[in-house]
């Protein structure tokens, strides 16, 4: 599917405090961190699967789902470590041209999203592929209409759509952040930069338990899908 070499790294810890050990519990019938695992491993464009974490019992769990475990230094576990640092550091030990980052809090990414994605970033050659949800609804920012004025109500289909980054996916070029980064600017949003929007459905984000309870829900959807009813007139 790409003309890049591409390897997939799934970032992973064990020492999560707002949904504790969110990584190894149980979402419908498998631990949270199969779900990218298996995503990775089905798509067969990447030419290794590497899950990041600090933890080595973690380790030998995803090593069991077939991943491979790249142990990251205990500095980089802590809650003030950023995406910026431990990605660094894992390029700095694995060679491609591409890593697509596949979080582990977003487990209802289907192979399709994922797929377009990854087409998306081959047809374009980005240095930064983010992956973004689109809302069309009137949104502040900073007290200030950010997408609308307040001398007219239009219908929300006609708005100009905002754009949120949801982290569910997101690929850099390797010699562009690692360039950025020794010179000691952001390579996050490095280079060409370039957006993928995603499903809502696909978008959520676990960080606290009203997103798991969401989706549960959607999993449960998925799982049982009902026929549309309506009420007889």
């Amino acid at each position: 599917m790409s003309k890049y070499k591409l390897i997939a790294m799934i970032p992973a810890r064990l020492g999560s405090k707002r949904i504790p050990k969110k990584n190894i519990r149980l979402l419908d019938d498998k631990p949270l961190i199969q779900y990218p695992i298996e995503l990775a491993l089905s798509l067969g464009v990447f030419e290794d699967v590497w899950v990041n974490t600090e933890d080595k019992l973690l380790g030998r769990v995803v090593e069991s789902l077939g991943a491979k475990f790249h142990k990251r230094p205990e500095s980089l576990a802590s809650d003030y470590a950023t995406n910026r640092d431990f990605t660094y550091e894992f390029m700095q030990n694995h060679n491609c041209d591409y890593i697509v980052m596949i979080n582990t809090t977003s487990p209802l990414l289907t192979v399709e999203t994922v797929k377009s994605f990854i087409r998306h970033l081959a047809d374009n050659s980005f240095d930064t592929l983010l992956s973004t949800t689109e809302e069309k609804a009137e949104t502040f920012y900073r007290n200030a209409p950010l997408n609308f004025t307040f001398e007219e109500k239009i219908n929300s289909q006609l708005l100009e759509p905002t754009e949120k980054i949801v982290w569910a996916l997101t690929a850099w070029k390797r010699e562009t952040f690692m360039k950025l980064q020794e010179s000691g600017k952001n390579p996050i949003f490095g280079g060409l930069v370039g957006k993928y929007a995603i499903p809502k459905d696909e978008a959520c984000d676990l960080d606290t338990e009203e997103d798991w309870r969401i989706a549960e829900g959607i999993l449960l959807s998925r799982k049982y899908p009902k026929e549309k009813e309506y009420i007889t007139l």
